[in-house]
């Protein structure tokens, strides 16, 4: 994997794929946003691995790897402002939305729960939405099509969005750590992403959840 992703990992364009692909997987949960987050902490790992390496032989350094700092940034900032974007869209969405919106079950029951939550002070369930496949979506929309506040949608979203970016930078990094910049290690954090969003559906999927 990093192999054949050398040359955008080691460019400051990666900044731009990620961010990009992290703002528009709300529209398009296809999009592997994730994986390209994990990928370039990886290589950020091997970097400075590499680094030291050379630095106790006296060689030569490496090309550039990304910076965790800012590919953080990106991820999180990239993740709030398209939640925001689904929010704000879903709000002036109309009747043609709602309707949508009632003919699905699972956009119903996510709008009920959400607005229960949001309404008694809590939102975690924005939280657990955003590692699930599509409930960064299913949440950013029955949000905005339920009316609510841009006070009481917008600390979740930001804390899903640092959530989901520390969780997912860190088992890119780590991982390249401790098993090794390599496409098994890229391989297990990957796994490792999707078991967490396989949990987060089955958390958002039962009925007796009461998120606070």
């Amino acid at each position: 994997m990093l192999e054949s992703l050398g040359s955008l990992t080691g460019s400051p364009w990666i900044y731009a794929v990620v961010g990009a692909s992290v703002l528009l997987d709300v529209f398009l949960p296809v999009l592997p946003s994730g994986v390209l987050v994990i990928t370039a902490a990886t290589a950020a790992a091997a970097g400075s691995t590499t680094v030291a390496e050379a630095a106790d032989k006296v060689a030569h350094v490496p090309r550039e790897v990304p910076s965790l700092i800012i590919l953080m940034l990106c991820a999180a900032g990239a993740s709030v402002l398209g939640d925001l974007v689904a929010f704000r869209l879903a709000w002036r969405g109309g009747e043609r939305l709602h309707r949508a919106i009632a003919r699905s079950r699972r956009l119903t029951t996510a709008q009920e729960r959400l607005g229960a939550a949001l309404s008694g002070g809590g939102g975690i369930l924005v939280v657990i939405a955003r590692f699930a496949p599509a409930g960064r979506s299913v949440v950013s929309l029955g949000a905005g099509a339920a009316h609510r506040t841009v006070k009481e949608f917008l600390p979740w979203s930001a804390l899903a969005g640092v959530a989901w970016t520390g969780y997912s930078v860190g088992l890119g990094y780590f991982g390249g750590q401790w098993l090794g910049a390599s496409w098994v290690g890229a391989a297990i954090s990957v796994l490792a992403l999707f078991a967490a969003g396989t949990l987060a559906a089955y958390i958002m999927r039962r009925p007796s959840a009461q998120p606070v």
